[in-house]
């Protein structure tokens, strides 16, 4: 199988986490008021890229851009639909000069007038699947939906291979995947599930079936993997980055595709990118696309699965560390798809609603 080092088929995404994080304090005034020449940069993002510990992608990224241009970085993190909704409720007093999600999120934003056209330095790098036609938006770290599992409850045989091992009643009360329509994550699980199940009807179906075992919606795919790692949850949802980065610090989580009970040795996964776009009239424009610029520089990239555990955007990155290597691994034999994101972004609603109506959530 070729390394996935290269950017993936994408047109939409999804991620992550409910808690707000603000690394910096924002100030109160909106976008008109702010001098456009303050040396901070306001960054919206979905979780995943900064460490438990300080010690992520993010958390190397910003300390070097400020070094490097002065540029300190505000920060806010929540789920990928929660910073659209956010910076939609700010359209008349903008806040933050980056916006960062996963799909189909990252095309929402660009569809509600959220971004500006801006093409970083390095973006030539990006294939073309990667990035927005227009330049509204650029992939900044590839990345791949997975699930996580307890190796040391299941280890062995034990260990989970299917969606519906997941319904067995030695799961009840053990299964746990964020909210679809608020985390990007949550929202993969439908888009995986209709895919591997053939349509909506037969994936309701089945999801139907799991809420036995399910605990509930959670708004954060993120505060998941310490649970399955102390044993609370058996199994839950998440991507491949950001769970193999927890990984280090916890050593009980074991990163799983479901296949289907009828395809067992045929398991599944998508591109689920964090894609990073200008947002329109940015306080800070000039420092927002030097961001850009920066995340895209060959140095972070370098840096993503070095110290992100991610997938370099650039197809002019060939990472040779460690983590590419056992990345490689992880994603080795399994079949990666590429979803119809113009459907999922029309109609992501209406999916919500029958998980809903399916689910009683």
């Amino acid at each position: 199988m070729p390394r996935l080092t290269r950017a993936p088929h994408l047109r939409t995404v999804a991620a992550v986490t409910g808690s707000l994080v603000l690394a910096a304090s924002l100030t109160a005034c909106g976008g008109s008021s702010a001098a456009s020449d303050d040396k901070v940069v306001t960054v919206y993002s979905a979780d995943g890229l900064k460490g438990e510990n300080g010690d992520g992608w993010y958390d190397r990224v910003f300390k070097d851009f400020e070094n490097e241009t002065g540029i300190k970085v505000n920060y806010v993190e929540g789920g990928s639909g929660e910073m659209v909704q956010r910076a939609v409720r700010e359209k008349s007093n903008t806040q933050a000069d980056v916006l960062v999600t996963l799909p189909p999120f990252i095309q929402q934003a660009d569809e509600r007038g959220l971004l500006q056209s801006y093409e970083p330095k390095g973006s030539e790098q990006v294939d073309g699947a990667g990035k927005d036609a227009d330049g509204k938006w650029t992939s900044v770290v590839n990345n791949y939906f997975g699930f996580i599992y307890n190796k040391k409850e299941l280890g062995g045989d034990k260990a989970p291979r299917t969606w519906e091992d997941l319904t067995d009643s030695s799961y009840k009360n053990k299964v746990q995947y964020s909210t679809p329509g608020v985390a990007g994550d949550g929202t993969a699980v439908l888009i995986k599930a209709m895919h591997d199940f053939g349509g909506r009807e037969p994936a309701m179906e089945y999801l139907k079936k799991l809420q036995r075992n399910n605990v509930g919606p959670s708004a954060s795919t993120g505060k998941l993997a310490p649970k399955v790692d102390k044993g609370e949850l058996l199994a839950a949802n998440g991507d491949v980055q950001m769970n193999y980065a927890q990984s280090k610090d916890m050593p009980n989580l074991g990163i799983w595709f479901p296949a289907t009970a009828k395809s067992p040795d045929k398991p599944t996964t998508f591109a689920l990118p964090y894609a990073a776009g200008l947002v329109t009239k940015a306080p800070h424009s000039a420092n927002a696309k030097k961001f850009l610029d920066f995340l895209l520089g060959r140095e972070a990239q370098r840096q993503v699965s070095e110290i992100g555990g991610g997938f370099p955007a650039r197809k002019d990155i060939k990472a040779t560390d460690a983590n590419a290597i056992a990345l490689d691994k992880i994603i080795d034999g399994v079949e990666v798809f590429e979803p119809d994101w113009a459907d999922v972004s029309e109609n992501l609603r209406s999916y919500v609603e029958d998980w809903k109506s399916a689910t009683g959530s």
